[in-house]
């Protein structure tokens, strides 16, 4: 049984778009791609990535009540993503294309914190306790 299987986790769906063809930024910041199931027109109907253990889905908005940011016209949720090194995380993904909302910084509260929007929208508040 693998770590996966054995621990639980969460592993956020993040909505795109219908007639989505590429779904890139994610491996260029660094994701692995798992599988990636595709509609007939080639669109991407759901795939699974991994972010340095970190398990998610990227899935075409399907159903009347889900919402991706674009249509949403804003922020449907903020993604909180723990990891090692916070600006080097944070570096990768402006790199890969994401736009920064707030540069890393130290806070008060025991956090070195930054965030940035990914190509579709989604906020990522990359973080570790310090």
């Amino acid at each position: 049984m693998s770590q996966e299987e054995s621990t639980t986790h969460f592993a956020p769906e993040l909505h795109i778009p219908k007639g989505t063809f590429e779904i890139d930024f994610f491996t260029k910041w660094g994701a692995v791609e798992h599988f990636c199931l595709r509609n007939d027109d080639g669109s991407i109907h759901v795939a699974e990535l991994n972010f340095d253990g970190a398990i998610f889905h990227v899935h075409e908005t399907m159903r009347g009540n889900s919402l991706e940011p674009q249509s949403a016209k804003g922020v449907t949720t903020i993604i909180g993503l723990f990891v090692p090194d916070v600006q080097k995380v944070m570096d990768k993904a402006i790199e890969a294309g994401a736009i920064l909302v707030n540069p890393t910084t130290d806070h008060d509260y025991g956090y070195r914190q930054g965030m940035f929007q990914d190509p579709f929208g989604h906020f990522w508040q990359i973080q570790k306790k310090i």
